[in-house]
């Protein structure tokens, strides 16, 4: 029986978000924990009336508390270039013993101002305050995660274990070459390095699963449409394989048409509502 699009549409979710999705405090309280003593050490600092000389002075003797410098500016990467004056600067927090250079970055980017005017009162605060609003930046990313433990849930709910009947993350030629499938159309000959958020192996076929959640609308949506029509049309002609999409977020609301092209063609795209009611069940057992 052909389903309707608008009534699967119909059926979509606004939200998978957990509370971790909005701040994973136990990764912020993490990534606190490696530079804490540093910070401790930073903080002697605070309400100097000398600073440039104190930090100096500190650093000769803690060196180490170069590596926690990068995040009091909100950057997670210990390399960092910048253009000063027209020249081309690079601070690499790993290794750098360049204490005029190491202070010209304190003073530029205020943190000298920011620490002797007593304008923060505990580093080791104002780096979790920190952590965390980096950690909002993460969202997008952690609600692809999201639907990923979704869908691990269906899949494990109907008995299937991992690294022995399901896989996680796999390439396309990871998977030709455990089980002897030519899957070159899929990757054009070898050209396209595809890899499926998870891969289901039963008695009589390997299903390849992609599934993602989207809350806000935006041009990557028409072409993951696009392209995943174009893996469905594909797959129908390679015997003992088929290709899975499972879907949700009313973000879709904006890219509806494109889709629908693909619902139309495409066998097996679901919901999330259609999970819960035992799809999977249907398709792999």
């Amino acid at each position: 029986m052909k389903r309707n699009f608008k009534e699967w549409f119909a059926d979509f979710t606004d939200t998978i978000a957990t509370y971790e999705y909005y701040t994973d405090f136990n990764v912020v309280y993490r990534n606190i924990d490696k530079i804490k003593v540093e910070l401790n050490i930073l903080n002697s600092l605070i309400g100097s009336k000398n600073i440039e000389n104190e930090f100096d002075a500190l650093f000769k003797k803690y060196p180490e508390i170069r590596k926690c410098l990068p995040l009091l500016i909100a950057v997670r990467e210990k390399e960092i270039k910048v253009i000063d004056e027209g020249e081309k600067l690079k601070y690499n927090f790993t290794n750098i013993n360049d204490i005029e250079l190491l202070k010209r970055f304190m003073r530029k980017t205020g943190l000298f101002d920011l620490i002797s005017n007593h304008l923060v009162n505990n580093l080791v605060d104002y780096a979790t305050g920190v952590e965390v609003g980096l950690g909002s930046n993460g969202r997008k990313n952690r609600g692809g995660h999201l639907m990923e433990d979704v869908l691990q849930d269906f899949i494990e709910k109907e008995g299937f274990k991992l690294n022995q009947t399901y896989f996680k993350e796999m390439y396309l030629k990871d998977i030709e070459r455990k089980w002897n499938i030519d899957l070159s159309s899929l990757s054009h000959l070898g050209k396209v390095a595809k890899r499926f958020d998870y891969v289901v192996k039963t008695q009589n076929c390997i299903y390849a699963f992609e599934t993602n959640f989207y809350s806000s609308s935006g041009s990557k949506l028409n072409e993951t449409a696009r392209s995943y029509k174009m893996i469905a049309e594909e797959s129908k002609n390679i015997k003992g394989f088929a290709f899975v999409w499972v879907t949700d977020g009313l973000g879709w609301a904006g890219a509806k048409n494109n889709l629908e092209e693909t619902f139309d063609v495409m066998e097996n795209i679901y919901n999330i509502k259609e999970l819960s009611k035992g799809k999977l069940r249907e398709i792999l057992i």
